[in-house]
């Protein structure tokens, strides 16, 4: 996976689940170009962790939608699963009305193609992080038992974002409307010395 960053994502066309529960049989992320593109993998519907993520990132939606990004969700299921799921009440164990793309990986060539299965069986928690030129900026990696953090995934497009936008560098844990540096040695040295005065 490592070797994808700061590469072309793998384009793909596959069936997925649209937000009104259509079925799109010609699915291509290269369609999302211009835009941000939130694209992760899960193991599988009607499991344990997953239906949290999938729900906590449509509860974060228009906060994806406000800086340009759109969510993409990839599974092994088919799609005849994934609107199951989706028409399964959340009382139930179902995730109700997600209004975003669930793409189905039968064949697992979009797995491998991103390197995330497991056993060449179902993907790990994987997350991808794509310009809006199609260019892989950022990977995460749980095993199945680790949820992700949305925030956290939030917190990471805001830095690419600001980067994009100032060409300035984000330190760690910046967050909107912090100090960002140049890409310069007198940068880091005036920024480290802010630390060192605390000290």
């Amino acid at each position: 996976m490592a070797n994808l960053i700061a590469k072309e994502a793998p384009d793909f066309t596959a069936w997925a689940v649209m937000e009104d529960n259509e079925i799109n049989t010609e699915f291509k992320l290269s369609s999302y170009k211009g835009k941000y593109v939130i694209l992760f993998f899960y193991p599988l519907d009607f499991t344990f962790v997953c239906p949290t993520e999938i729900l906590a990132f449509n509860e974060k939606l228009e906060e994806f939608k406000k800086r340009d990004a759109e969510v993409i969700g990839v599974s092994i299921d088919s799609v005849h699963t994934h609107r199951a799921w989706k028409r399964t009440p959340r009382e139930k164990g179902g995730i109700g009305p997600i209004k975003y793309p669930l793409v189905s990986d039968l064949t697992r060539s979009i797995g491998r193609a991103y390197d995330v299965l497991f056993d060449d069986a179902v993907a790990v928690r994987a997350l991808f992080l794509i310009d809006r030129e199609g260019i892989i900026k950022h990977v995460t990696l749980n095993e199945d038992a680790l949820g992700r953090n949305i925030n956290e995934t939030l917190r990471t497009l805001d830095a690419l974002r600001h980067y994009d936008q100032h060409g300035k560098v984000c330190p760690a844990n910046w967050e909107e409307g912090g100090e960002s540096l140049d890409r310069s040695t007198e940068s880091v040295v005036n920024y480290l010395s802010k630390f060192a005065k605390k000290d």
